[in-house]
């Protein structure tokens, strides 16, 4: 097993070396319940340093590291040990197929080259196609996130990076479900509105839906900059009105959406999204405050909640598991998840919900287990769950 594993990397390590190598997938999960699906590896140039790319797919992101190229045999060499069967590598030259049989056998199997590579392959700093593209997009300049060139400044890579993302999001959310002609959606707490505008670009001018889009922003001034830039685009059924999360009152709403709404104000988003029977529920949270008030569990979890910090995060953990039950109560399929990594931005959960015809489990089944967390950490009341009770 183990001399069949060193020729395989060995090969690897003189592919790398000639530069012939186009691309590495492994595959085939040793852990059937493991959330890494598989790895694919590429070389690329970084500031003219040959490194190779991993790509760590799980189930709803994908996490990239670039490791230079004895550190990369040294890791893929682990990765095969401990996470996966099989490994193809995919060169100029020949393909190689490496698996692991039954008692851990080894096995190579070498055939001929199926892919080419091509003269831009190792350019790894070439702007990435995205659904928002900055140069078509002249709300973005008016927003201030990119110049009068429609170039992204460099202070709102990050902000342009959460725009896309959340567009594709949404695309994944969306495309398999089925909306009357006219699209209703309401964006809660819309700030400056750089995603409500990205998101009405998307469904109007990249899927071509009647869609109508109204964000609801308590600031004034950011209600009439917002307009006054909708308006300019022809964004015509781009619309903001001032108000708050709580007063807001809502009809025909097919998608609601609410980002960083602090602390309680997501509760009111998802009930406003519950009471108008929204088909998907689309939440950030922020600022974690009413449960963690109450926090003070009776049992082994005082060890946690004595720390500051460790309460703030159990906090923000129960708080949004709850949400999560009482969104499956009312028949919504419910997903919680990261929205974009932490290193662009800090407030990075993502809670959706999208309706069912019918729950997975009976409705009592989540209600007995919001029931069972809040007696395990001595919590009185959800805040949600007592504007539903008013249902």
């Amino acid at each position: 097993m183990l001399g069949n594993l060193q020729s395989f990397l060995k090969q690897l390590s003189d592919d790398i070396e000639k530069q012939t190598l186009i691309k590495i997938t492994l595959g085939n999960r040793r852990i059937k319940s493991s959330d890494l699906k598989n790895v694919f590896i590429k070389p690329v140039l970084i500031k003219n340093i040959p490194k190779l790319s991993f790509v760590y797919r799980y189930p709803t992101k994908d996490i990239t590291s670039n490791f230079p190229a004895k550190e990369s045999i040294f890791l893929i060499e682990k990765l095969l040990q401990d996470e996966f069967y099989n490994a193809d590598i995919f060169t100029t030259e020949n393909n190689f197929h490496f698996a692991f049989q039954k008692n851990n056998i080894a096995k190579i199997v070498s055939k001929g080259p199926s892919l080419k590579s091509t003269a831009n392959a190792l350019q790894h700093d070439k702007e990435k196609i995205r659904i928002i593209q900055a140069s078509n997009a002249g709300y973005l300049k008016e927003l201030g996130v990119t110049t009068a060139e429609g170039i992204v400044k460099k202070e709102k890579q990050d902000k342009y990076k959460q725009i896309n993302r959340y567009v594709e999001i949404i695309d994944g959310i969306i495309k398999d479900l089925q909306f009357n002609e006219s699209l209703q959606v309401v964006d809660m707490g819309s700030g400056k509105g750089y995603l409500t505008f990205a998101l009405y670009d998307y469904l109007v001018n990249k899927l071509h839906r009647d869609a109508a889009v109204t964000g609801i922003e308590l600031r004034e001034e950011l209600v009439t900059k917002c307009n006054n830039i909708a308006r300019a685009a022809g964004y015509n059924q781009l619309v903001f009105k001032s108000g708050t999360i709580e007063n807001a009152v809502l009809s025909n709403t097919d998608i609601l959406i609410a980002l960083h709404a602090c602390d309680t104000a997501t509760d009111e988003a998802i009930f406003s999204g519950i009471k108008v029977n929204a088909k998907i529920i689309i939440c950030a949270p922020c600022c974690h405050k009413q449960i963690r008030k109450q926090m003070a569990p009776e049992n082994e979890l005082k060890s946690i909640t004595k720390h500051g910090i460790l309460l703030e995060r159990q906090a923000e953990i129960t708080t949004d598991a709850i949400r999560a039950l009482l969104l499956e109560a009312h028949a919504y399929k419910t997903r919680v998840f990261e929205f974009i990594a932490t290193e662009h931005t800090p407030k990075n959960v993502l809670i959706v919900g999208v309706k069912q015809d019918k729950p997975l489990h009976p409705t009592q089944f989540f209600l007995e287990k919001v029931v069972g967390l809040k007696l395990l950490f001595g919590i009185q009341s959800h805040y949600l769950e007592t504007l539903i009770d008013r249902l």
